[in-house]
């Protein structure tokens, strides 16, 4: 493993990896939504088992997870793992933009300095 710069194959996984992440968070939102909150213990922990976003965003994360581990394969971890990073920034426009929840400019501010430490690392 190099110390040098990403590959752009790289970080486009790496990209790639962030944005499944951000789609299981959406798919867990989804199955927040559908949750019987106010139901007995048995009908809420049914309610999830039988969600198809809950599965689906487990199903999601269970491959994500072996996509990680390949990954660290060939790209040493301290230059992965920042792109982690990239999730908090697509997850809350995700939001945003699927669940209406609000973007507001110090939220827009935070997910730009995100950005630019991303360029940083991968430069």
């Amino acid at each position: 493993m190099s110390q040098d710069r990403l590959a752009f194959s790289q970080i486009a996984l790496l990209v790639a990896y962030a944005a499944g992440m951000a789609g299981g968070q959406m798919l867990f939102k989804a199955a927040a939504l559908r949750y019987a909150s106010d139901a007995p213990l048995l009908e809420r922990a049914l309610s999830l088992v039988f969600n198809a976003y809950f599965v689906g965003a487990t199903a999601l994360y269970i491959v994500l997870t072996l996509v990680w581990v390949w990954l660290l394969t060939f790209i040493p971890l301290s230059r992965a793992y920042p792109f982690v990073a990239l999730t908090f920034a697509i997850t809350p426009l995700l939001g945003g933009l699927t669940f209406g929840e609000p973007i507001g400019a110090r939220l827009l501010g935070g997910i730009a300095l995100v950005f630019g430490g991303l360029l940083l690392i991968a430069s």
